[in-house]
Order: C-alpha cells, then structure tokens, then sequence
C-alpha cells in the first residue's frame, strides 16, 4: 500500500488515546483496562493503537481471533492477550507457543482444549465465558437454566489454567427500565457464580464484565478489568444514545478524500448510476476520490450526507460509486482538483462526525469504522 496522504486517507491522533483512557479510567476507579482491539482496532489500527494503550499502561489486550493475536505478538506486544472468540483445533498449538489466554465457550470446547494440551503435555492458559443472557457463547448460567457444576469442572481441567471469568451485556447501552432490569440481573448472577467458585474453594482469577456502555452506564462495580473497545478512540455506537455519565472523548479518527474533477452541469442533467439525482439549476459538481470500497456506505446515497470543502458544508448527490463519489460545490468558491474534503473531522470551523454516517446508514460506529477499507491508509495526524 502506498502510504499517503493523497486520494483517500485516514489520520489518526494517537495521542488522545491516552486521554480517552484516562476517562475511562475516572469512570472505573480501581478497575483496569483490558483494551479491545479486535477487527484491527475497529478499523482504527490494531498495532498502533495498541502500542498506544501501551504507553498509556494497558497490560491487557482482548480480539476476536487467533490470527489478530499473532499481528499482536509479531508486533513486540508482549502483555496479556485474551481470544474473546471461538479457536479451531488447527490453531491451538498457537495458543501455548505465543502465551495467548482463550476463552472458553462451552464447557464442551474447554474439554476438548484439555484433551489436546494434556496430548501435547502443555499447559494452556483460558478464561472462562460464562452466559447469563447474551446466549451467544459461554457456560450457560440464567435463571431458567444455570449450569454451575459445567463451570467448576471447567476449572478442575488438569492442562487448563483457568485464570480468570467474564461475561457480556447485550443491553447495557439501554437505560430503559426493562433493559436496566435485565442487565441489573446479569451483574447479580455473574457475582453469584464468583461467590459460588469462593464457596467451592476455587479463586475465580481475574473478573472482568463491563463492555463500553457498561462502563458508561454503569461505572465502577468492582471488577478487576473492564473491556472497551470504542471508548479509547473516542467513540460511542451512536452519540445520539443517551448514557448515564459524561465524559469528555476525543474521537481519534478523521477521513479524508480528493477532489478530482469539477465541472458544470445544467438542468437535466443527471449523476451517477440510477440517475437518482437530476440537477434543476446549474450546479458545480465535484468528484471525490473515495466510494464503498472505501467504506463510505452506498447505503447514504441521496439522503443529505454533507462533507466539508474549504470548510464548508456540501451534500453529497447522487450515487455513491464503488470508488468515487459526487458533491454539489455550487456555494464554494475556488474548488480544484487536489483540494481536501473532509468525511469525518474539522475542517475550518466545521465538524462531520462518523456519527451522522452511521445514522444515514441505519447502523452503529462499531460496523461503519470496522468496515473502513483496507486500501485507505491509517496515517498520522497532521
């Protein structure tokens, strides 16, 4: 890739992820940060955002997969990493060569980790996922169905180190009364199952629960680790949703395209596929140089998006193409080949955020900035 601040680019200001921790770190007091980094840092940069948490003092990682385990590792990050996801067997030699920690998301799965690390006479280091209501991976433990003998045998696995318990909020970005219930009983039943291990004699290891909206919402409850992904680069879901606390991020990300042709267009003349949008004056048209396979959704097409030119807002018009797209300049004086739009950032006086992206899109910020493309250079901030 040619690393550049040219066509289409991202810039990234490494140095407020130190800040974001910190107010992170205010809404947990004691608890440390286990920093998420899975899907390369949620399109933000997994090494340099995480060598970013590093300078900062995180000494905990989580990702999704073995394979962004090993990017860690070959990258000289040396401290804990956590696999939140599922392991194949092909892979599992990785797990006790590199030290990388695995969940375990059945009782069934961790039976069989044992089975092959007691074969290869090793030692493998896991959590143990436990599920009190996301139903997605984990040793079920809700009130309908609570598999406690499951989750003590996990830890009497004689080639399974078990250092440590989590569970996950499905709801905990909803301050609504159903949704604070559902979640007030996940934290009451995750206790439950460290009191029962206390009471069993078995030292649960490190606990850790909150994601990032169980951060914002519910704060300082106890646990040794809490895990936000969004948080240190300065992101929420969306900033629409209402949360129970206030801090002060810095989003970290900015994007950035060129224009590479202006022209003039008359009345009925039509943009882009579909012709979706026809002009009924003269219009100054500008073409950028990004499109969907950059990670700017064709889904915002038409709906009103504007971007910053020389500091000032211009509606994108027509449809978003696969590698370009359209703006109507008509109100900017001066627009050239080469200028700088700005998608997401400042520019002038003006801010766009990822925010008013993802609510044209009719999703959250974890997916539109995990699906930035991967030919889009992640580049310092200027």
């Amino acid at each position: 890739m040619l690393e550049s601040y040219s066509r289409a680019w991202i810039e990234i200001d490494h140095d407020a992820i130190g800040h974001n921790l910190d107010q992170v770190q205010k809404l947990v007091g004691k608890t440390k940060i286990m920093a998420i980094v899975k899907a390369n840092a949620y399109g933000h940069g997994d090494i340099a955002v995480a060598k970013a948490c590093q300078a900062w003092g995180v000494d905990f990682f989580g990702v999704s997969s073995v394979d962004e385990a090993l990017r860690l590792r070959q990258a000289g990050i040396q401290e804990n990493i956590l696999i939140l996801g599922y392991t194949p067997e092909e892979h599992w030699h990785y797990l006790y060569e590199q030290n990388i920690t695995q969940s375990l998301c059945s009782y069934a799965y961790a039976c069989k980790l044992n089975a092959y690390a007691k074969a290869h006479n090793v030692i493998i280091h896991a959590h143990c996922k436990v599920d009190t209501g996301m139903n997605r991976t984990g040793i079920l433990y809700q009130p309908q169905e609570k598999h406690l003998d499951d989750i003590i045998q996990a830890y009497h696995l004689d080639h399974i180190q078990v250092d440590g318990i989590f569970s996950h909020f499905p709801v905990s970005d909803d301050l609504g009364e159903d949704a604070a219930t559902f979640t007030k009983r996940q934290i009451a039943l995750f206790n439950e199952v460290i009191d029962q291990l206390k009471e069993h004699g078995i030292d649960p290891g490190l606990t850790h629960l909150q994601n990032s909206y169980g951060i914002l919402n519910y704060q300082d409850l106890g646990y040794d680790y809490c895990r936000p992904g969004l948080l240190p680069l300065g992101l929420t879901s969306d900033d629409q949703i209402p949360i129970a606390s206030q801090p002060d991020f810095i989003p970290i990300l900015s994007l950035y395209a060129n224009v590479s042709v202006v022209k003039w267009i008359q009345p009925g003349m039509s943009v882009s596929y579909g012709r979706h949008f026809i002009a009924t004056k003269p219009t100054k048209v500008a073409t950028m140089s990004i499109g969907y396979a950059d990670g700017l959704p064709r889904l915002v097409s038409n709906q009103g998006l504007e971007v910053l030119v020389h500091g000032q807002r211009c509606p994108l018009i027509g449809n978003i193409c696969m590698d370009q797209c359209m703006i109507d300049v008509t109100n900017v004086e001066d627009v050239q080949e080469g200028d700088t739009v700005c998608l997401i950032g400042y520019q002038g006086n003006e801010h766009v955020t990822m925010d008013a992206i993802t609510r044209k899109a009719h999703t959250i910020n974890n997916e539109l900035a995990s699906t930035l493309g991967a030919r889009v250079p992640r580049l310092k901030k200027r």
